[in-house]
C-alpha cells in the first residue's frame, strides 16, 4: 500500500457494510427475512412500468426529477419544490452530510441507529457522535445533552431500524426546538408507513427551519432493487442538496416506476393489512415463548435472547430451517435477531423454529 496516496480522514474507519444474506448452500426452500423487503415484492403497476420503460433505456432521464415530485407531492399533501429524490433514502441521508458536516463537526444519532449515518458521518470527514437510548428508544434528553456548538446534523430513524421503536412527535418537537441553531434534525422515515397516524415528520418539516424528513420506496413499495429514495425539507436545504446531487442520479426506469408504485393503493393497502396482522401475531407469539419482543412500528421484529449466545444458536436453528434473519452484533444488540415480517406461512414457521429451540433450551 502506498504510504503517500491515502484516503480522506476517517474513512479507514468505516467497516465495509454487511448487507442481509440471501442464500444457504444446499438449500432451495430459502426464506429470506434479513434485509426488511416486501414479502409481497412490487405490485402489478410498478411491474407493468417497468416493462414500459425499457424502451427508453437510450434516453438520458429527467435531471429534475419533476413527475416523481409532483406526485410525491399530491399523494402526501407536499411542496413539491420542497422535494428532492435520491437512489434510495441512504443518498440522501449521504447528501446532508456531504453538504453540512465537514471535519470538526459532529454527527449525533442514538446508540442504535441505523449504520449508514456513520458511515455518512465519516465520508464527510466529521465525528459521530453516540447518545444512549431507553428501553431501546430513542431519548430526547440523551441527545439534547450530547448536542453541542460543533453538532451539525443529529439523525432519527423513526420508527427506529432496528429495534422498530417509535419517538412521540411532541418528543421529536421538542428536540427539533431544543436543538442548537447551527443543527440540522433529519427524521429517517423509511418505515414510516407502517406506523399508524404517522406522517414521517412532515407537518414538522412546514413548520420549522431546522427539519429534514427522509422516505424510500424499498420497504412498502418493494422496490429495494431500484433504490429510489426521496426527502423533504425547508427550501433553504433543498436547494443546497441540489447543488451536491448529480443531475442524473436517477434513471428512466427508476423514476417511471416509483411513480406507478405510488399510485398503486391496492398493492399498499394489501402490504399494509397483512403487516400489521403478522406482525402483532409474531410479536405475541414469542413473547409467549418467552423471548421478550417489543411492540414494532415498522415491518420487522426484534426478539431478545437470554445473551449473545443464545442469540448465535437461535440464529443457527433458524439458518438449519431455510430461514435466513439479521444478526444485529453491529448495532450494539448481540443478543437480539431482527426478523423481518414476512407472509403468514413465512410468520409460522419462524415461530414453529424459535418454539422448538426454546424447548430445548429448558
Amino acid at each position: 500500500m502506498s504510504t503517500r496516496i491515502c484516503p480522506q480522514p476517517g474513512i479507514m474507519e468505516i467497516a465495509l457494510y454487511q448487507s442481509g444474506s440471501s442464500s444457504i448452500a444446499g438449500r432451495d426452500d430459502v426464506v429470506k427475512l434479513s434485509s426488511n423487503e416486501n414479502p409481497f415484492g412490487a405490485g402489478d403497476l410498478a411491474r407493468a412500468a417497468y416493462a414500459r420503460a425499457g424502451h427508453d433505456l437510450h434516453r438520458y432521464p429527467s435531471s429534475d426529477h419533476a413527475s416523481l415530485r409532483a406526485a410525491l407531492g399530491d399523494r402526501f399533501g407536499l411542496d413539491a419544490g420542497r422535494i428532492i429524490c435520491g437512489a434510495g433514502s441512504d443518498e440522501v441521508i449521504s447528501f446532508l452530510c456531504q453538504a453540512y458536516a465537514g471535519p470538526g463537526d459532529e454527527v449525533l444519532y442514538s446508540r442504535h441507529g441505523f449504520l449508514m449515518y456513520r458511515i455518512s458521518a465519516l465520508v464527510a470527514g466529521a465525528t459521530p457522535v453516540v447518545a444512549p437510548e431507553r428501553d431501546r428508544c430513542t431519548d430526547v434528553d440523551a441527545l439534547l445533552a450530547h448536542a453541542t456548538e460543533r453538532t451539525r446534523l443529529v439523525f432519527i430513524a423513526n420508527p427506529n431500524n432496528p429495534t422498530g421503536t417509535m419517538v412521540s412527535l411532541p418528543e421529536i418537537t421538542r428536540l427539533a426546538k431544543g436543538l442548537p441553531a447551527q443543527a440540522l434534525l433529519v427524521l429517517d422515515g423509511a418505515y414510516a408507513e407502517y406506523a399508524e397516524d404517522y406522517d414521517g415528520g412532515a407537518a414538522l418539516v412546514d413548520t420549522c427551519e431546522n427539519v429534514v424528513m427522509t422516505r424510500t420506496f424499498s420497504k412498502l413499495y418493494g422496490l429495494g432493487g431500484l433504490r429510489v429514495g426521496w426527502g423533504y425539507g425547508p427550501q433553504h436545504v433543498i436547494d443546497v442538496l441540489n447543488r451536491v446531487r448529480g443531475p442524473f442520479n436517477l434513471s428512466n426506469i427508476q423514476l417511471a416506476v416509483a411513480e406507478a408504485a405510488l399510485g398503486d393503493a391496492a398493492h399498499v393497502a394489501r402490504s399494509l393489512s397483512e403487516n400489521a396482522r403478522w406482525r402483532d401475531w409474531l410479536c405475541n407469539r414469542l413473547n409467549e415463548l418467552g423471548v421478550p419482543t417489543d411492540q414494532s412500528h415498522a415491518n420487522f421484529v426484534l426478539p431478545r435472547f437470554h445473551d449473545a449466545a443464545q442469540a448465535d444458536a437461535c440464529n443457527a436453528a433458524l439458518l438449519a430451517d431455510g430461514l435466513i434473519v439479521r444478526q444485529v452484533s453491529s448495532y450494539g444488540l448481540p443478543h437480539c435477531l431482527r426478523i423481518t415480517v414476512g407472509d403468514e406461512a413465512a410468520c409460522r414457521r419462524v415461530a414453529h423454529v424459535i418454539s422448538g429451540f426454546m424447548e430445548g433450551q429448558k
